[in-house]
């Protein structure tokens, strides 16, 4: 512990109606480290770091930045003095292009007035080259995938020259491949002596790229310890304040008969080239690929989120066309989406809304208007099922955790009784408890007869949850596998097939 303290938090606290989000909470990050700070979906990190960045304002307690006492006022304040954040859910603007993306509200100028192409066209370059980041500066933000935009926000952050980078869940739509230049340029901006906040959930990456690592629970400081003195187990235990001897349930449901048919689907305008499988009633089917092979696209496409060139959709043997999102709801389907806050969640309204949006038609009384009594019940009942925490129904959604927000989408797509549960992403950005509960949910639902599509970036889970695994390469299928009888080696060998 060589290393002087760039920043330090002490008795930070931070109430909101019906909640102590924050109860005397101390961080304390030395220069040219990474700190990680870890707890469950809801103990307060995300609160804290908004507390650092200008975005809520503390209530009390000092924050200190290279021994000067701070208190942002905004988050443009914070990055001019040297505060950076790359933040979990991408907020960008879909419409312009990378480089806009990157000097959005600090674009060069010629004589005060003029921006200058050629000028950001040059700065742009240079932070690309230094970062070895492959992405092109003219791209609109909308035709990339998530990972490269998650790519361009980090670039963004660096450029900005911090003493201090925020980095929350920056590893959640990366590919391996992508997460080991991540790690590249977390080193070199250690080494230029910057002080990295690491928030993941990932415990082989805390344990690999962490100096420091400090918990929190509930809203409380737990611990501070060396990286190096620390195993998983008991990371998990500081966390959840129990221990937590199995990372997945016990595989209790048995798939039946087919209840889905898909032959040669493919995508208009999309990477989705030709994919057929067969889903059983009571089956987790998993789909495996690297980012861009074409694994989200065959969820919309089911889901009626894209238009569909050619293939055909058979539902208990019967064909279903799905031309759209209400279609597909009609025929028993369900989808939850990689991008929770872009297209998951209606982030300025409460939680009743969010849980009882589609499925409406069952709170109608007479057919002309809504019983608030029936929505209040059933949005109790979802807040209950999936361990939501909350300080009320009439809270805002966009003021919950990630992982609590998830469990709200959960939540309204059982209510709509889905016979078709698509998953894409379903533990993006959860702590390990909070996965632990939706693995269970999942194969509760599996138990109950319900077909389950998952999408996931992370093996261990697709291993863990799934019966069978479908693999996609360059927009197609490129094999099957029984999730217990098969290997990550295996998976990774047919996710290379058609790249």
């Amino acid at each position: 512990m060589d290393q002087p303290a760039l920043l330090e938090m002490r008795g930070i606290s931070k109430e909101f109606p019906g909640v102590k989000a924050l109860d005397n909470v101390n961080l304390t990050v030395r220069a040219g480290t990474v700190h990680a700070l870890m707890g469950e979906n809801g103990a307060g990190k995300s609160t804290l770091m908004k507390c650092l960045f200008g975005i809520y304002s503390k209530d009390s307690g000092t924050i200190t930045l290279d021994g000067k006492e701070i208190n942002f006022k905004s988050s443009k304040e914070a990055l001019e003095n040297g505060v950076a954040m790359v933040h979990q859910e991408l907020n960008q603007a879909l419409t312009r292009t990378v480089k806009d993306n990157l000097w959005l509200g600090r674009y060069p100028k010629i004589g005060g007035l003029m921006v200058s192409e050629r000028i950001m066209d040059k700065r742009t370059k240079e932070i690309f080259d230094t970062l070895e980041v492959h992405v092109n500066p003219n791209a609109v933000m909308s035709t990339m995938p998530v990972s490269q935009r998650q790519m361009v926000e980090i670039a963004k952050a660096v450029s900005y020259d911090s003493k201090i980078i925020v980095f929350d869940e920056p590893t959640s739509s990366l590919t391996e491949t992508e997460v080991e230049h991540l790690f590249r340029i977390i080193n070199m901006l250690k080494e230029k002596g910057c002080g990295i906040i690491y928030i993941s959930h990932k415990m082989e990456e805390i344990l690999r790229i962490s100096d420091d690592v400090t918990i929190m629970r509930d809203g409380q400081w737990v611990a501070t310890r060396p990286a190096k003195e620390l195993t998983m187990d008991e990371i998990i235990k500081l966390m959840v304040g129990r221990e937590l001897t199995n990372r997945f349930p016990p595989k209790t449901n048995k798939p039946g008969e087919v209840i889905l048919d898909v032959e040669h689907i493919a995508g208009k305008y999309t990477r989705l080239k030709d994919a057929t499988f067969q889903l059983h009633k009571g089956e987790i089917l998993g789909i495996a690929g690297l980012d861009g092979s074409g694994r989200t696209e065959v969820l919309e496409n089911l889901f009626g989120a894209m238009t569909r060139e050619g293939g055909t959709i058979k539902l208990h043997g019967k064909e279903i066309q799905n031309r759209n999102p209400r279609e597909a709801i009609k025929n028993g389907f369900a989808l939850l989406t990689e991008e929770r806050r872009a297209t998951g969640i209606f982030g300025i309204r409460d939680i009743r809304d969010n849980t009882v949006i589609s499925s409406l038609k069952d709170y109608l009384l007479g057919g002309i208007c809504l019983s608030n009594k029936k929505m209040t019940e059933k949005t109790a009942w979802s807040i209950q099922a999936m361990h939501i925490k909350t300080p009320s129904q009439k809270t805002q959604i966009r003021s919950l955790s990630g992982g609590n927000q998830q469990k709200v989408i959960i939540g309204r797509w059982l209510l709509t009784k889905p016979e078709v549960l698509l998953l894409d992403e379903p533990t993006r950005g959860i702590d390990v408890g909070a996965k632990y509960e939706i693995y269970q949910l999942i194969i509760d639902l599996a138990n109950e007869g319900k077909g389950v599509v998952m999408v996931s970036s992370e093996m261990p889970e697709l291993l863990g949850v799934c019966d069978r695994i479908i693999v996609m390469s360059g927009g197609q299928v490129a094999g099957e596998v029984d999730a217990k009888n098969t290997s990550q080696e295996e998976i990774l060998t047919l996710a290379a097939k058609y790249v």
